[in-house]
């Protein structure tokens, strides 16, 4: 197997991470593997905030949870109210991706981006996880001022989060639905 599909077949979601930083050039690689996406029409109407602050990291966790309390569905109250908690998994970097409010198909474009970051970490030896429900940090004012505190461009809203970070455990082997493709030849 190539170093891709190796890297791509490795990868997991990791939601417990050491206390650790990662390095500067690390974080240069997994940003610029992230800028590397493709993106509809060549847009590029992305931002990327790296988040490495301890006590920022924990109250932007802290108003979301209290918000997927209040707003979201069972599945997501049921992990909040976990013990230990935490929607950004106490990893020690955050990268919230936003992205021009006006822009079509920038959901996708950001989703490229996640993923070519996520590889991009797999392949330096550090643990990653997509965060979607980042995204409920929004509803209420003090996570709105803390995309202000943040300088998240004007016109601007919040798509997705990736937590980074060295893993604190080996996750399990992955299974996966393998009977979602048919062909048409």
């Amino acid at each position: 197997m190539n170093e891709i599909l190796n890297c791509i077949n490795s990868r997991r979601s990791i939601r417990k991470y050491k206390e650790r930083q990662i390095s500067e050039a690390d974080v240069q690689a997994i940003l610029e593997a992230g800028i590397l996406a493709p993106t509809a029409r060549n847009q590029q109407k992305w931002h990327f905030t790296v988040i490495q602050k301890r006590e920022l990291i924990e109250r932007m966790a802290s108003i979301t949870m209290e918000n997927v309390m209040r707003y979201a569905d069972e599945h997501l109250k049921g992990r909040a109210s976990m013990p230990g908690a935490s929607t950004f998994h106490h990893a020690p970097t955050v990268i919230m991706m936003t992205a021009d409010e006006k822009t079509d198909y920038i959901e996708l474009d950001c989703g490229a981006a996640t993923e070519n970051m996520a590889l991009a970490a797999e392949s330096l030896g550090l643990g990653s996880c997509f965060i979607a429900s980042s995204r409920y940090l929004l509803k209420s004012p003090e996570g709105v001022a803390i995309m202000k505190e943040l300088g998240i461009p004007e016109g601007y809203r919040h798509v997705c989060c990736l937590t980074l970070g060295y893993k604190d455990f080996t996750p399990e082997p992955r299974q996966r639905n393998k009977n979602v493709v048919n062909y048409v030849r």
